[in-house]
């Protein structure tokens, strides 16, 4: 709709009894903000430190954290009171490599019905929600009408930091045609794949930033591509290294100019070392890199987002498949990964990537907790808050939320949980919501509070 015809339009609103807040809102613009809510007696995990504060009162107004304090904070009227009982309150959880409209579909499901696969991604939003993910950074999917749920509350679910559709090579990671599909007309018909948005196929520097710039155009706050050959792809060798240094580059261009950034699926050292060399700003998984690559990593400064990707995921897949065969040649990568992540000092993010199992999407915050086997719970809490939304907040303007995320502290964004028990002396508390999660806030707004029963 053109502007002037848009205009047209909202003014013809009132004739059919639609006022122009309404339709104005309509638009996209959030929900109005909550009142008051106030935490008494709770013992703060801020995102960041190893240990809990003493006990403390803090008030939320609207959807900021106000005021905080070891005294306690006189309850205005009309202030929604929740006490604590000396329990964790602690930031809503940070997902950085999700995957809203993949993570409970089947393969076939999600080439299929488009309506039938977002209300189906909105029940699975909730049930992320409710499991104190309050914001993921979506990496490859058709998720910007979701995402736009959420944020007018239609739907419940977390932030989303979207990328929109992956973008690939011909035989790339994430291009799952068939070999039926080809030959591919440049400038020709989509494939369903493409014509849904869940990755599209670039094979020039001037097709990616086509499909880079479509991306940032619908809302992407940041860009995905496929630099490496994936397990869940047919097509798609480990070994192989995807794009060009021209290609990586062109999106690095594109992103850059929208003020934003291009994370790269890679995991072999040469597609992960040309990636950084166009500008790649995030390496997703990385788990065939060696000891060179993890130092270029780390001296170059660019961010590292791992993923401890539990076993069932790999046996998921059929013994004898191409893909089974990936598999386990990558899964013993992750601890190695780990090691030298710490090791070398990289910049670290979390995320789960989750595909095509609700039951693995319900088991969200236990993969959380198994980072155990390489960090402190206390580290692995702050990897999954704080420390990502600092990886969030590389998406400059491009941020669809506007303010600090990840931790507790006066200003930052009402993202909370209120937890039964001490998470730093048991991260299995994480694993377990349902029961654990006594109180769940998103943007000040409270979706859970079992206290109040």
């Amino acid at each position: 709709m053109t502007s002037i015809s848009r205009r047209a339009f909202i003014a013809t609103l009132p004739l059919m009894g639609v006022g122009l807040s309404s339709a104005v809102r309509a638009q996209g613009d959030p929900p109005a903000s909550a009142g008051a809510t106030l935490f008494q007696n709770v013992r703060i995990f801020d995102g960041r430190s190893n240990s809990l504060s003493a006990p403390s009162s803090v008030l939320v107004k609207g959807n900021i954290i106000e005021r905080i304090s070891a005294a306690s904070i006189a309850a205005d009227p009309g202030v929604t009171v929740v006490a604590g009982g000396g329990r964790t309150l602690m930031p809503g959880l940070i997902d950085n490599h999700w995957h809203a409209m993949l993570a409970r579909a089947t393969p076939a499901e999600a080439l299929g019905d488009v309506g039938f696969n977002n209300l189906v991604a909105g029940d699975e939003a909730t049930d992320t929600l409710m499991r104190g993910f309050t914001t993921v950074r979506d990496v490859g999917g058709p998720v910007f009408g979701l995402k736009r749920a959420i944020d007018q509350g239609i739907v419940k679910g977390p932030r989303i930091y979207p990328s929109g559709a992956m973008v690939t090579v011909t035989s790339g990671h994430g291009d799952f045609r068939q070999l039926t599909d080809l030959p591919r007309t440049i400038g020709g018909m989509l494939t369903r794949m493409e014509q849904i948005g869940g990755s599209m196929i670039a094979d020039s520097p001037d097709e990616v930033r086509l499909r880079v710039r479509e991306q940032l155009m619908q809302g992407a706050s940041q860009v995905k591509l496929t630099a490496g050959g994936g397990v869940s792809s047919p097509h798609s060798p480990l070994d192989v290294s995807t794009f060009t240094e021209a290609e990586l580059r062109a999106a690095v261009e594109a992103a850059e100019n929208w003020g934003t950034y291009v994370a790269a699926h890679a995991f072999t050292p040469q597609a992960i070392q040309r990636a950084i060399a166009a500008g790649v700003k995030c390496i997703e998984h990385g788990f065939l890199m060696d000891e060179a690559t993890a130092r270029l990593i780390a001296d170059k400064g660019v961010w590292l987002s791992l993923q401890p990707l539990p076993d069932e995921m790999r046996r998921g897949y059929p013994e004898g498949s191409v893909e089974r065969a990936k598999a386990d040649e990558v899964w013993p990568g992750i601890g190695r990964t780990y090691e030298l992540a710490k090791k070398n000092k990289i910049k670290t993010a979390w995320g789960t990537d989750v595909l095509f199992s609700r039951a693995l999407a319900q088991r969200q915050g236990a993969i959380l907790a198994s980072l155990a086997r390489w960090y402190t719970p206390a580290e692995a809490l702050a990897m999954a808050t704080g420390t990502n939304a600092e990886l969030l907040a590389l998406s400059g303007k491009r941020n669809p939320y506007p303010g600090k995320l990840g931790v507790v502290e006066q200003g930052a964004l009402a993202d909370l949980l209120l937890v039964d028990g001490n998470p730093l002396d048991n991260i299995d508390l994480i694993a377990d919501p349902g029961k654990t999660f006594v109180v769940i806030m998103k943007d000040g707004k409270v979706f859970k509070n079992a206290l109040a029963r």
